[in-house]
Formats: structure tokens, sequence, C-alpha cells
């Protein structure tokens, strides 16, 4: 076969979206974008045979990228980062169905957070809001993982751009951030 189809299994759509609209968005995918390239990369360095896919139309919010997956919401891993008052950012890796109580994190940080400035999250992660993957940052940033994502078999995370993601499982997710598991919904 060859080419992207012979690199691009079918199995990695959701079982639901294997109709042909999906299977043609996929299959159809150019060459990967240089951000979502790079977590493709850092993805193989961890171990992880998870397959970055880059979509046509926006995975920006939790909502969107669900619907161009295929997935609930719920498993849609949203990466958000917060600042501490000290200045040290902070990642919460949340459920997309769920909104995030910053008094929680506050209680698990023994300081006061807000949610970061665009510029100042680019310069810590290196990538853009919309589009930051849960691992490949400029710093080492500390992680909160919230535990409705471990109900899922399988869950979507951003990969570098608005419009890339791939799947991962919550376990091969805790270990490759070596993020702390909480309760952190609103």
């Amino acid at each position: 076969m060859g080419g992207l189809a012979s690199f691009l299994p079918h199995s990695s759509l959701p079982q639901d979206r294997r109709g042909s609209e999906a299977r043609n968005k996929f299959w159809s995918m150019r060459k990967l974008s240089l951000a979502a390239a790079k977590v493709q990369n850092i993805l193989k360095q961890l171990g992880l045979n998870s397959l970055v896919t880059e979509f046509s139309q926006s995975t920006k919010t939790s909502q969107e990228a669900a619907e161009a997956i295929g997935c609930q919401l719920g498993q849609i891993a949203k990466s958000l980062v917060f600042q501490t008052k000290s200045g040290k950012p902070i990642l919460i890796i949340a459920s997309g169905a769920n909104r995030v109580d910053e008094k929680k994190i506050e209680v698990l940080l023994g300081e006061p957070v807000k949610k970061a400035a665009a510029d100042f999250v680019y310069q810590k992660t290196g990538f853009a809001i919309g589009g930051i993957p849960p691992v490949g940052h400029r710093e080492k940033l500390k992680t909160f993982i919230d535990q409705d994502l471990l109900q899922y078999p399988e869950i979507w995370a951003a990969a570098g751009t608005p419009r890339a993601v791939f799947k991962i499982s919550p376990s091969d997710l805790v270990r490759i951030t070596t993020g702390q598991v909480a309760i952190i919904k609103a």
C-alpha cells in the first residue's frame, strides 16, 4: 500500500467514527505542521505509539475536539496553564467536560493561582493556547491531572496546534507527565 495510508492505522479513529467522512479527513492529511511533528517525536521518544492527527477543522476547544474526533467531551484532556502568585507555571490537564476549581489548585499548591496570560503560556511551554500538549514544554511544569480522565480507556490531548490531537491512555498520560492525579473540577 505505502505512503500515508500505511503509516496511519485505521484503528486510530474511534470505532463509531470510521465512516467515510471521518476516514476521508483522516486519510487526506498532509505532512504534520512543525509543532505537531515536534509532539509526535516527543511521544516516540517517550516510548508511545500514539499518532498525532491534524484535522482540517479546529480542535482548539474541547467541544470542537470532541466533535472532530467523534468522542465524548469528557475524553478530551485539555491543557490549561495557571500561574502561581510566586510566578511559577502550573499545568492542569482537565477533562473537557469539567471546569477547573482554582481554589482546589490553590489548596494543593499552598499558594494563590490565576489563569496565565497567553504570552506567559507561550514563554513557558513553547505552544499557543488551544494547542498545548501535555508534554514537550520549554520548562518542566508542575502538573495536576483531573481524576475524571481516569474513567476512560482512552483520552485525546492537544498536539501542539489548535488542529492537532493524539490518543493516549490515562495511565500513560500520568506516566509521561509525572502529573499528580487530583479532584480539580468545580
